[in-house]
This record gives structure tokens, sequence and C-alpha cells, in this order.
């Protein structure tokens, strides 16, 4: 039987996260055993709120790669391939353009949020407006059916859907196939700071390829229970950010379940907990760091250029059909 395909991917802005690891790259490593897994380094979307700072996007590009690697996703089983080296998904995007109108970006409410977040006024570039256009062409380039998101981003995945129905519709074909949003259960990782989610942008976050000094670093400075003064006072575990990290990656959770309740009650210090976590995430960091430190550039490169090769391909391929239901697949065999 066919795998069904699955298209996911990361804007390369920084190093990858624990909440990246906890949200998306463990399910991609068991995915990537189930469906034909496409992974995109999305360096175009990068563009579109860094375009006056490429050099960021472009130092990145590898990084991310050896950060998927690390983890253990497979090239061999999954394509790992560069968004702006495929120059079908520019062109599809480009034909998806006139069948959405600006009234219908505009009550997006994905686009509207992340306007507000961030603070572009009426200066909005009008590639960033138009990134859930050029995502459907991401989707449905290489006819993916499932296509991992958050909540958040189901409004996404319905405009991708909107424009695949518009298109088959106008140009009587069913060259263009639907997809779903393949939801996780796993919630998105609170910052080291307590404040907002785990981030890149906000460097509230421990990276895969943080040294160990650092990791310690970081978890002792986590937020705890600011009325937890001595060892003997009653502690809250709710909103307590090394709890919450330690239910996300400790794998005894028994212990947890235990180490919580002695912790409301008073008798466990801030230290013990910080301590269990520093511990818990060193073990679970240091192979990937060492597999991290083992990747050459050539390979990074090599494994870049295979996927992306692949990925032209079959985005060129799903470009031929638009181009041939529009009308305008010309050639010197078919004419004008």
């Amino acid at each position: 039987m066919k795998k069904k395909t699955i298209l996911t991917g990361d804007r390369p802005t920084g190093n990858l996260h624990l909440g990246h690891f906890a949200g998306s790259l463990k399910s991609r490593i068991k995915l990537q055993h189930e469906y034909e897994q496409y992974v995109m380094v999305a360096d175009v979307q990068a563009l579109t709120d860094y375009f006056s700072n490429p050099q960021k996007v472009i130092d990145n590009i590898l990084e991310i790669v050896a950060d998927y690697i690390a983890v253990g996703i497979d090239p061999e089983l999954t394509t790992i391939f560069i968004q702006s080296q495929i120059p079908a998904l520019a062109e599809l995007t480009v034909y998806y353009m006139n069948l959405v109108s600006i009234a219908r970006l505009e009550r997006n409410p994905t686009v509207k949020t992340e306007i507000a977040q961030k603070g572009f006024g009426e200066s909005i570039p009008t590639g960033f407006f138009c990134y859930p256009i050029s995502q459907a062409a991401d989707i449905t380039a290489f006819k993916t059916e499932l296509v991992p998101v958050g909540e958040d981003q189901l409004p996404m995945i319905e405009l991708s859907n909107e424009i695949v129905r518009k298109f088959n519709r106008l140009y009587n074909t069913d060259c263009l196939k639907e997809s779903e949003a393949y939801l996780s259960n796993v919630g998105r990782l609170v910052g080291i700071d307590g404040k907002a989610k785990a981030s890149k942008s906000l460097n509230n976050a421990i990276f895969l390829s943080d040294p160990p000094e650092i990791i310690k670093e970081k978890i002792y400075t986590m937020f705890t229970d600011p009325q937890h003064l001595k060892i003997s006072d009653p502690g809250k575990v709710e909103g307590n950010v090394v709890f919450t990290y330690l239910d996300a990656f400790h794998n005894d959770k028994e212990e947890i379940t235990s180490l919580k309740e002695r912790y409301k009650n008073g008798g466990v210090g801030d230290v013990i907990i910080k301590s269990l976590l520093n511990n818990t995430l060193q073990k679970l960091l240091q192979p990937i760091r060492d597999k991290r430190k083992s990747l050459s550039k050539k390979y990074l490169l090599e494994v870049c250029f295979s996927g992306t090769q692949k990925a032209k391909n079959v985005a060129q391929k799903t470009l031929n059909e638009v181009k041939e239901a529009i009308g305008i697949n010309f050639s010197e065999k078919n004419g004008l």
C-alpha cells in the first residue's frame, strides 16, 4: 500500500529547542516510519519578516538540519528540503493568489494574531500578508494528506482546502488534493521564564545545542513558587515551570507525582527539583549534542541537496498538472 504523505517544517530563524522537541520533533521521528514524510526548511516564509536580515535565515538553515538529524529524523526515511530551492512552489503561489480575496486573508485569525504580535500596523509586508497562500502551495505541491499543526494553525489548512476546491471546480480537474490537520495532543511548552511559550525570538528556551553549563544555568533561573521561601513551606505545583518540564521530560511519572505531593505539603526545596530536572535534561540532550557535533557541513549539504532534488521533482509534476488544467502548459510539442 502507498503510504500517505505528510508535510511539516520549521522557519530557520534560530536553533531548535525543547519546545520543538516535545511538540513536533518526537512525533516526526515516529511518523517517518508510518508516512511518506517531507520536512521543509521554510526559508522563504522566514524571509517574510526577516527580509532585511537574510543572513540570519541563511545562517540557520544547516543548523536546523543538524538538529533534525541529531534527534533522529533519518534522511533515508524523511525528505528534508529547502523551500527556496523549489521554483514550483513560488509559481503555484502566483496561480493560487488569483483565487483568494484580500478580504478572505484579512479574516484569517492566525494572520490577524501574528500581525498584531509583530506590530506591523498599516505597514504589513505583502509577502507576510499572503504567506497562507504560499503555505497552500507547499501543502498541495506534494499532494499532502496530513499536516501536523496546532489548533491555532487550523485556519491555514481550511484556506488551503478552499483553494483546492475552487481550483478544481474552475478548471474541471481533480489534480489538487485536500489535506487534513494532524493535531498534536502535546500542549505548547512554556518558556523558562513562565511568561510565554518557549520561543527562539524571546530567548526563553533551552536549545537542543546548548552546552551542559548553559542548560544548568537556565534551569536554576527557572520560575517556581515565589512563596516557597523555605524547604518547610508548602509550595505550588500549578504554574511551577520546573514541574512543567519534569512532567514533559522525566520518564518516571510516579516519581514526579510523589515529588509533587511532598512539595505541596512542604519538605522539598527548589534546589532538589531543579537538580532532578538538570539531571533529566542533561541525560536527554547529551546524545543529541554528541550526534550533532559528529555531523560535517559536507554531509548536511548532501542531505539538503538530495532531499531538495527529490522534492523539486515531485513539486514540478504537480505544477505541470496545474498548468495543464489551466491550459498554459506550453511546449514545442503542443505549441500555443
